[in-house]
């Protein structure tokens, strides 16, 4: 085998590396184990946006998310991508969108059966309808949740206002 052709087989081995190593993982999640990591975070505030690949207003403030994490790099703020497709569309749909989307904040696929169980779990006042978005500041006995579309400023206003 020539140099070249060495060169070439190389080459291709690093840019496949590189391809994977920017894939986004998207873990399955549980509100018991939700709730877990939000106890063990008690000077951490909490955004968990909770959205769907078929919600287009969802589709439309993602990137406010990400854009909000540069915004507070070096603050304590936690800010985690909840979605709510079903399981089955794990591989078909989030994870190729997450990557798609380039997103860089925790990616999770709620792992819940009981639709009706875990919207009232989350907060009563929630219809169910997408997006919507949990802050929650355990330090300051603070919690805001919001049935709505945000726009980068409105998110970074309730940011503000729980922190």
């Amino acid at each position: 085998m020539g140099p070249m052709i060495k060169l070439l087989l190389l080459a291709s081995f690093l840019a496949a590396f590189t391809i994977n190593a920017k894939s986004q993982t998207v873990m399955l999640l549980t509100l018991d184990q939700l709730d877990e990591r939000i106890n063990k975070g008690k000077d951490t505030v909490y955004i968990l946006n909770f959205w769907a690949t078929w919600c287009g207003p969802c589709l439309q403030e993602l990137p406010y998310f990400e854009k909000l994490t540069t915004a507070l790099k070096g603050e304590k703020v936690k800010i985690m991508l909840v979605s709510l497709d079903f399981k089955s569309k794990l591989q078909t749909a989030v994870i190729p969108l997450a990557n798609k989307l380039a997103l860089r904040n925790e990616v999770f696929l709620l792992n819940e059966q009981d639709q009706q169980q875990y919207i009232e779990r989350i907060d009563k006042t929630w219809s169910g309808a997408l997006p919507a978005t949990l802050f929650i500041n355990k330090a300051k006995n603070k919690r805001d949740f919001k049935e709505k579309e945000f726009t980068y400023q409105e998110l970074l206003q309730t940011y503000h206002l729980i922190k």
